[in-house]
């Protein structure tokens, strides 16, 4: 298939999806969490689904290594030791895009209509979008300006803020929990796989021996 070809077919040419592989499970065995297995496919391609919307897919991992089948480019945090906060900002700093697509690398139930819910919300003004649920806000299923690379950077140097406090500082646009429900019912998409718990609550297996190595 020709290049050409395949952007014709996205949606999205001037964003960019972020997986945010962050560390290894400890809870999990030390396995890197996107090597986990649903209906026999790593979370890690399910959540590559979304890339087909998109301009460019990023991977935001310290040890990119278990996933260097999926030939990914690869960025590491710049301001190490924040966590989460730390994957985010860094995916803002490697995009060549406008905007991110931030999705948590165990998150293995987000679908292409979930993110169109947060891409259709941009607007004016507006340099995040995200989901609120249970009154929480989830931003690792969310939508960032690269903009916000320096402020944040700036803010993860000083401090440990968490993303919930970093999206305070931003102009955030945040979508009710019913904007979710109506393309996502069960709110799978928010689904999270930290624990054993989470395994068997949710279909989810370890990978095979290799595979987690």
């Amino acid at each position: 298939m020709r290049s050409d070809e395949v952007s014709e077919r996205v949606e999205y040419p001037e964003v960019t999806l972020a997986v945010i592989a962050g560390g290894r499970g400890s809870r999990l065995g030390g396995v890197a969490k996107g090597l986990l297995e649903v209906e026999g496919r790593p979370v890690l391609e399910r959540v590559l689904v979304l890339g087909g919307l998109c301009g460019d897919v990023l991977l935001v991992a310290n040890e990119p290594g278990p996933y260097a089948r999926w030939g990914l480019r690869a960025v590491a945090d710049v301001v190490h030791g924040r966590g989460a906060p730390g994957g985010v900002h860094a995916a803002l700093v490697g995009a060549h895009t406008e905007w991110v697509l931030a999705v948590a690398c165990d998150m293995p139930f987000v679908t292409r209509e979930v993110a169109r819910v947060l891409l259709g919300a941009r607007a004016p003004g507006v340099d995040a979008v995200a989901f609120t649920v249970a009154g929480r806000v989830e931003p690792l299923l969310a939508l960032y300006h690269r903009a916000l690379a320096r402020p944040w950077g700036e803010a993860l140097e000083s401090g440990e803020p968490s993303l919930r406090a970093l999206l305070a500082l931003s102009r955030a646009r945040l979508l009710p929990e019913e904007a979710l429900r109506a393309v996502d019912p069960a709110l799978r998409a928010v689904v999270g796989v930290n624990t054993p718990e989470d395994l068997a609550r949710h279909g989810v297996s370890l990978p095979p021996a290799e595979g987690g190595s």
